[in-house]
């Protein structure tokens, strides 16, 4: 197939526009152009050239004509070929469309419906050629900070930031904002899904809308509703965001789109060429496979959705200037038939290429099919999200036993799951993410309330490894309310002093809450929006003493697997773990102390997970002293060097000249 060297998508030419789209098994494509009533003025055949190209240059077009595809041949859903020249076609490489993407089930009207798709669909708009920005260094250090944050969500309540912006890209830019990270000493922030997404089918009738933005129908366009200045309001943005110290990674979703499974509408790859771009089963045409639990799932080995892939992450880089990616369900990327490949040739493509190898990559290392937790099997450079640091910092927490020994292989950087690749970790630590309850959810529900969802409380995960303190959700009580802000500061700080890059999510630096959901996708409303004027302080200066902390001592921030060279793990009487004290099913209290680097202090750890407090005795310093640095609750010093730690607390030391 030659697509190399091809320019697909709309060129801007001398005297016109070159339109070009792949598609192997069309027999015609037509460009359909529209004016500013959305009339269709004019339907021009396209060329097929070598490779399966279509293309045709029109003359007298120029920026911001608007524009779809229609394709035509073979429509047999039985045999999963979809082709109906009824049914406009975004463009896959369109960089802009008109307006926002809306679910209509005429959309997916079978082919004799001869219904004309074009007045409910947004259109392409021609761009001109987007400037390039110089590509420095990503700006993410090692062990980096990151903050993952829903762009509309994230402002849409904000009372600094004016009313016009609120929701957009372009609010991120704020003094407001920018301040407010750059006090918790975020490396990068990540934003969730950009690209122009529609609502899944069942959310309309109940009244809902997606709030995330996992339902992409296509990769570049950016969604009008957050990005309404397109790729100038990205690009001001992340320069923005960089000349403030702070990296602007992009959560992609390249493992299925909202066509959705047969049912679904058809709205791009589906009307060009669903064999090729969506994976069927084998001996199944019809059936669309499904490893991702949306309908239907992008076929990562096939050349045109690996050039699809690339293209769209180069652009992302030459354009706008981000510093990496987060790829959703990323098993996908290396799928084929007959399951994961570490060196499939997407995957490669990616770590390859100068441009996207040098930026920083995230996988979610799951999805849904056979054999799709693939977490540790990554090749470098890839970060992975770390769900056993996840389940085992809350194992921890909530009490469970045989927890302490999972515990300090999580604080360690988990070599159990990243040591064969290499002497340092690609753990990306996080203990609650948009998908799932809140940090401080976490510690005030013992189950999910999902009602609001419209699904009757079955969608999102059942076992949350949470707790409640004795009284499910909201409670006016000061003891239980202050037992979880406790909670949640001890999470943070297991988090923070933790080895390896890590992830908080917006909002949990300051007790956000979504009253129990723990799927809260559908709620584009006050449940995703976060509550800037009613946010806990107290855990908000918490937070940013940890980042504080983090940022100065490089110890914290190194991504080595500790060993017995640099770190030494202690009992509450200072002297060393045995066998007998890691295999203790009760055991709840431990402390770690690292050593010192280049002439820096040692830094103590302590983390007391019993209901009632326990001194802890670290090591002699001679003519030094250990000072409390930072603490989940406060922790008093005694005669003799050993200190007080309250119950379920963790204190941060630093070794000090006396």
């Amino acid at each position: 197939m030659a697509l190399e060297g091809s320019t697909l998508g709309a060129q801007i030419e001398d005297g016109g526009v070159n339109f070009a789209v792949w598609s192997q098994a069309a027999e015609r494509i037509w460009v359909s152009l529209f004016d500013e009533q959305d009339r269709e003025f004019d339907r021009i055949e396209l060329g097929k050239g070598a490779g399966g190209v279509h293309s045709r240059f029109v003359a007298g077009l120029g920026e911001g004509a608007r524009y779809g595809f229609r394709a035509d041949g073979p429509y047999e859903p039985a045999n999963g070929i979809w082709f109906d020249p009824d049914k406009l076609l975004i463009d896959p490489y369109a960089l802009a469309i008109d307006r926002p993407f809306a679910y209509d089930a005429r959309l997916s009207a079978p082919r004799d419906g001869a219904i004309d798709t074009a007045f409910m669909m947004p259109k392409g708009l021609v761009s001109a050629p987007l400037p390039r920005v110089e590509q420095g260094a990503p700006v993410f250090p090692e062990g980096g900070f990151i903050y993952e944050l829903n762009v509309r969500g994230f402002t849409m309540r904000h009372p600094d930031v004016p009313e016009e912006l609120r929701g957009t890209i372009a609010a991120l830019a704020h003094p407001a904002i920018i301040e407010h990270l750059t006090k918790l000493r975020v490396d990068a922030v990540e934003l969730m899904p950009i690209a122009a997404w529609m609502d899944e089918r069942h959310l309309p009738p109940l009244g809902l809308a997606n709030a995330w933005g996992y339902n992409p129908v296509t990769f570049m366009a950016l969604d009008p509703r957050i990005a309404p200045g397109g790729w100038n309001e990205l690009r001001e943005t992340v320069a923005a965001l960089r000349a403030a110290g702070i990296g602007t990674i992009l959560d992609v979703v390249f493992n299925h789109t909202a066509e959705s499974d047969a049912h679904g509408p058809t709205l791009s790859l589906r009307g060009l060429d669903s064999r090729a771009y969506y994976r069927h089963a084998g001996g199944e045409p019809a059936r669309l496979v499904n490893d991702t639990g949306t309908g239907n799932t992008l076929d990562c080995t096939h050349p045109a959705v690996i050039r699809l892939v690339t293209d769209t992450l180069r652009t992302f880089v030459r354009h706008a200037g981000v510093d990496g990616f987060r790829f959703d369900l990323a098993p996908i990327l290396g799928r084929n038939e007959h399951g994961f490949d570490a060196h499939a040739p997407l995957l490669e493509a990616m770590s390859d290429d100068p441009g996207i190898g040098s930026r920083v990559l995230i996988a979610e290392p799951w999805d849904i099919g056979p054999g799709g937790y693939q977490l540790g099997r990554f090749p470098p450079p890839f970060l992975e999200w770390n769900d056993r640091f996840r389940d085992d910092v809350r194992r921890f927490w909530r009490g469970d036993g045989w927890a302490v020994g999972a515990l300090a292989t999580r604080l360690a950087g988990s070599s159990d799951v990243f040591g064969a690749s290499g002497q340092n970790t690609r753990t990306v630590n996080f203990i609650a993410a948009h998908d799932g309850m809140t940090l401080a959810d976490i510690t005030a529900y013992e189950r999910k309330h999902n009602l609001a969802n419209g699904e009757d409380g079955r969608d999102g995960h059942s076992d949350n490894l949470s707790w409640n303190d004795g009284v499910e959700g909201a409670t006016d009580d000061p003891g239980i309310v202050e037992k979880r802000r406790s909670d949640v500061k001890a999470l943070l700080a297991t988090l923070f002093l933790s080895r390896g890059a890590m992830l908080l999510t917006a909002g949990d630096e300051f007790g956000r809450t979504q009253a129990g959901n723990n799927n809260a996708y559908a709620q584009d409303n006050e449940i995703t929006w976060l509550d800037w004027e009613g946010r806990d302080r107290e855990i908000e200066a918490f937070a940013r003493w940890l980042g504080g902390a983090r940022h100065r001592i490089a110890a914290l921030r190194k991504t080595a697997f500790l060993d017995e060279g640099s770190v030494v793990w202690l009992r509450e009487d200072g002297l060393p773990m045995s066998i007998s004290d890691w295999e203790d099913r009760g055991r709840r209290t431990l402390a770690m102390v690292l050593a010192g680097e280049d002439g820096a202090p040692r830094i103590g750890i302590a983390i007391n997970g019993l209901s009632q407090p326990v001194k802890f005795r670290l090591p002699d310093t001679g003519d030094a002293a250990w000072r409390a640095l930072v603490a989940s609750r406060p922790a008093e010093e005694n005669e003799g060097g050993s200190f007080a730690l309250a119950a379920r607390s963790v204190v941060l030391f630093e070794e000090t000249a006396a």
